[in-house]
Order: C-alpha cells, then sequence, then structure tokens
C-alpha cells in the first residue's frame, strides 16, 4: 500500500549549505532501497518534506526525524493512502523556498512569509505541484 506524508519542521539550528547537501546526498543514496520518493523544500528556519512509498518504510523514515536533532516541533500535516505517486522519479528533488517568487507564496498563504504551519495540507500540496509545473525543483535525483 502506498502512502503519502507531508510534514513540517522547525530547523533546530542554521545548517550550512554542506549540511543541506548531505541530507539530500544520504536521502538519494537510501531512498532507492526503501521505495521512497519525495521533495524536500527548505528555508532559513524551516523543512516541510513530502515523502511517498510503502506504510512501512515511510513510518520508519518518520521516527527517525522525530529523533533527528536537527528537526524541532515536527508536525504532519497530512499522511493519507494513495493511488499514485506525484514524485515517482525522484529519491528526492530539492528547492529552496525563499528563492521562489513571493507572489507564488502568497497565492497560497496570508503572506509572503513561508510559514507551512499555518497553511492547510491542501494548500502545501498545490504550492509543491506548482513549484515542480514552473521548474522551481532542483537536485531532483532520479528513481
Amino acid at each position: 500500500m502506498l502512502v503519502r506524508c507531508l510534514y513540517a519542521s522547525r530547523i533546530s539550528t542554521p545548517l550550512a549549505a554542506s549540511a543541506l547537501d548531505g541530507i539530500l546526498e544520504q536521502s538519494r543514496k537510501n531512498n532507492p532501497k526503501l521505495g521512497i520518493t519525495g521533495l524536500l523544500c527548505y528555508t532559513h528556519d524551516s523543512f516541510v518534506q513530502v515523502v511517498e512509498g510503502g506504510r512501512e518504510p515511510i513510518s520508519v523514515l518518520l521516527r527517525s526525524i522525530y529523533r533527528d536533532e536537527r528537526h524541532q516541533k515536527v508536525t504532519i500535516l497530512s499522511f493519507e493512502e494513495i493511488a499514485e505517486r506525484q514524485f515517482g522519479n525522484w529519491t528526492m528533488g530539492s528547492v529552496n523556498v525563499e528563492s521562489i517568487n513571493a507572489g507564488v507564496l502568497l497565492k497560497y498563504s496570508e503572506s509572503v512569509t513561508f510559514d507551512p504551519f499555518s497553511c492547510s495540507s491542501q494548500a502545501m500540496m498545490s504550492l509543491l505541484m506548482e513549484l515542480i509545473a514552473a521548474g522551481s525543483i532542483v537536485n531532483r535525483g532520479t528513481a
């Protein structure tokens, strides 16, 4: 059974670009073995990630994220069974949300400040899908 999980968290301490690259590299190495695909969005103080795969691998991944000291205030925005993947060709795509047009953020939230904790899960998924359509996702990796 396929599931999709969308979560947000606060970054506990500022991450250097090399630390973020390490997270993405580790995801791209481990995710294919686990059948996990997804997208990581980040700012200087928060992560939003959507992951897809089998229920058990996604549950194991979430437990490790809750224990990861780089994350604070991990909040599940949605967890649902899905018929098909939206990110099936990506081991882990990424986007720095601070680099996108503020008008795009305003389309899905109350202000131009990215705050995943104040958005609905539907608005957040719509934002992610628009970023994909606009070609804003970099370092996609391939499954």
